[in-house]
């Protein structure tokens, strides 16, 4: 139970019942902000806070607490609550399927590297609060096979095992995009779509300085549909995770 939340409650007066009314949200929706500690949507944080004459960090500090580059902090709020996620990722294993020896080594060869367990913690957390909520979103994964290929043996043994488990979760989809494929669109750079809870969808594309959040996600839907028409079927996919000649 979240105390804080639970207390402002009380001293304002409000219940789950009439904050819901004034936000504009489901009763349940609210009473999670109580019950289970559940941190409200971005658009709705401030008005929940006023309303309970708190301060946001007083209520939620852990959005003060949060590890994360600063400029990465808009879309983690995102990715935290959309209803689905699309992911094409070319160079690196995508961060959500990483698994904590792997993200070190990635990070090990970046800008980050001072930095690196807090990033790493980070970069754990986010996974939790993607894949482990009580309705996690559809997320579907297009990763190179270049991608499977790139590290020390003994780091990516243990991440393909843990990239062939999450890609058996019913809301977790893994499409490899082999080499035979040839050239595509999708070597432009990565990229993720995510769906909010209203429909709507926002775009998020890495560069090597930092990331870059757009609404203009058309150019993205139509390298998506390329690169996922090229990729192998879920469970082709699958096999080719579990076989990994090249490891062998």
């Amino acid at each position: 139970m979240h105390k804080g939340v639970q207390v402002a409650m009380v001293e304002s007066g409000h219940t789950a019942e009439s904050l819901a009314a004034e936000i504009g949200v489901d009763p349940k929706t609210a009473a999670r902000w109580v019950s289970q500690g559940r941190i409200p949507q971005t658009r709705h944080r401030a008005k929940v806070a006023e309303l309970l004459g708190r301060d946001v960090l007083e209520l939620w500090p852990d959005v003060l607490r949060r590890k994360e580059p600063a400029w990465f902090r808009p879309w983690t709020e995102i990715e935290r609550e959309a209803t689905g996620l699309r992911c094409f990722e070319s160079v690196v294993i995508p961060g959500l399927l990483q698994t904590e020896a792997y993200a070190r080594a990635v990070l090990a060869c970046g800008p980050l590297v001072a930095d690196a367990d807090d990033h790493v913690e980070a970069r754990l957390r986010r996974c939790a609060g993607v894949f482990d909520r009580p309705r996690p979103p559809l997320s579907v994964f297009v990763i190179d096979e270049a991608a499977l290929r790139r590290g020390e043996p003994e780091v990516m043994r243990p991440q393909l095992d843990h990239l062939l488990t999450m890609a058996q979760r019913p809301m977790v989809m893994v499409h490899v995009l082999p080499l035979n494929a040839g050239l595509h669109p999708g070597q432009a750079g990565p990229f993720v779509i995510a769906t909010a809870p209203d429909g709507d969808d926002v775009g998020y594309l890495d560069d090597q300085a930092a990331g870059r959040i757009t609404s203009d996600v058309a150019p993205l839907w139509a390298v998506w549909d390329t690169v996922r028409s090229l990729a192998l079927p879920r469970d082709q996919s699958i096999d080719f995770l579990g076989e990994r000649p090249w490891l062998t």
